[in-house]
């Protein structure tokens, strides 16, 4: 009974700290907040999709549930489009696909270029030249123009944007890694752990990751809103999502010549984008600036 109520203080004592970490910081709890609500929408509507249901008030696709052009109303929050189709519907549902594909390129773009960079750096010799060299290829270009060449040989479609983006962000990560695995290879408990007689892999896991990992977390919570700038900029240039998949970027480029009659058709999908790239952006910097408090 002892053991159960020190580690229910244990907890309680956790999710305090937490709170005075973020009450402390407004801007890491003002993305927190923001963040938090995109995602458990996100995971709502797409579970709700497998099951066959929805959370929004009408279905997205569904044509003349309103009269065409309608204004923003009590009926139709964000309006609807030019088919009559509920435009906040619309916006919710393509909240899986954004965040869905933001996150997923940088956790795997974590994932590899952490692994790679840090090995690289470890390891040292022709490797780390080799991947060095061929991170500069991917820094001599423009991301955004590599990946709409990369994205034209691959052709539209969600899967492929996400290949994409996988593709031409993992070097970030791996030069980020292999710069602040650099800094400690040389640290006495890595020595240590060395001369223990403990293997590659097994440092670069135990103890490698967990100098590393808080850094890359920080630049990853900031890069998630650059993807989402990222993808809605390719799918607004028609490389991304397919019909009947909708998503922000499509929706400004369907609707941004009804910016003067209708403005709120292009103006809602933008303000999506733009309140999340903010949201996470707030994220990575508050959680930077409590890390270096600490």
């Amino acid at each position: 009974m002892s053991n159960s109520n020190s580690t229910e203080m244990k907890r309680v004592g956790s999710l305090r700290s937490v709170f005075r970490l973020m009450w402390a910081h407004p801007g890491l709890l003002a993305g927190s907040i923001i963040v938090s609500v995109y995602m458990v929408i996100s995971v709502a509507v797409f579970v709700s999709g497998l099951f066959g249901g929805r959370i929004t008030p009408y279905n997205p696709i569904e044509l003349l549930v309103g009269p065409p052009r309608s204004p923003p109303s009590w009926s139709h929050l964000f309006g609807t489009d030019t088919l009559g189709r509920d435009l906040f519907s619309e916006v919710i549902s393509a909240m899986p696909t954004d965040m869905g594909v933001s996150v997923a390129v940088v956790a795997v773009a974590v994932a590899a270029g952490l692994f790679i960079g840090s090995f690289a750096a470890y390891v040292g010799g022709i490797f780390d030249e080799a991947l060095m060299r061929v991170t500069d290829v991917f820094f001599a270009l423009p991301v955004l123009v590599l990946a709409i060449v990369i994205a034209v040989i691959l052709g539209p479609g969600i899967r492929n944007m996400m290949i994409v983006l996988m593709i031409v962000w993992w070097p970030t990560y791996a030069r980020l890694a292999r710069g602040e695995t650099l800094k400690i290879a040389s640290q006495s408990f890595i020595e240590a752990a060395r001369m223990s007689g403990i293997g590659t892999l097994r440092i670069i896991f135990r103890h490698v990751y967990h100098n590393v990992i808080f850094i890359i977390l920080v630049y990853a919570t900031l890069d998630v809103g650059t993807i989402v700038l990222v993808y809605a900029g390719l799918s607004y240039l028609g490389l991304a999502v397919t019909p009947p998949h909708v998503d922000w970027g499509q929706m400004v480029d369907l609707y941004q010549d009804d910016l003067i009659s209708s403005p709120w058709l292009p103006l809602f999908p933008s303000l999506m984008i733009v309140i999340s790239v903010i949201g996470f952006s707030l994220l990575g910097d508050g959680l930077r600036d409590a890390l270096e408090v600490k």
